[in-house]
């Protein structure tokens, strides 16, 4: 399964977001992975539970990555941390969305 998701951290996959992405990933038992997309084609994926790989992929604020395992609930967790901005409220709010 896949699922593409638009980085809404102003700082990208970066430190903190990185750490709670990696984190959730890891404990799924299953493997999980993620690359960043460039003109609509998913790049080479990363180990979704590595920090080092997370921040690998260069990706930033408002690039769109793509999510890959087999279970759609561990899809939908990350896709929400990757859609929350990590400064105190969840993207859709920050663009005037309900909440």
């Amino acid at each position: 399964m896949h699922r593409r998701v638009t980085i809404a951290s102003p700082v990208g996959l970066h430190a903190r977001p990185a750490a709670l992405l990696a984190e959730a990933a890891a404990r799924y038992e299953g493997p999980v992975r993620i690359a960043k997309v460039d003109d609509g084609e998913a790049g080479t994926p990363v180990d979704a539970a590595s920090v080092l790989g997370l921040m690998a992929l260069g990706a930033r604020h408002g690039d769109e990555v793509e999510l890959t395992a087999d279970d759609d609930r561990i899809l939908a967790e990350l896709a929400e941390l990757l859609a929350d901005d990590h400064e105190g409220s969840p993207a859709g709010r920050a663009e005037g969305g309900p909440g």
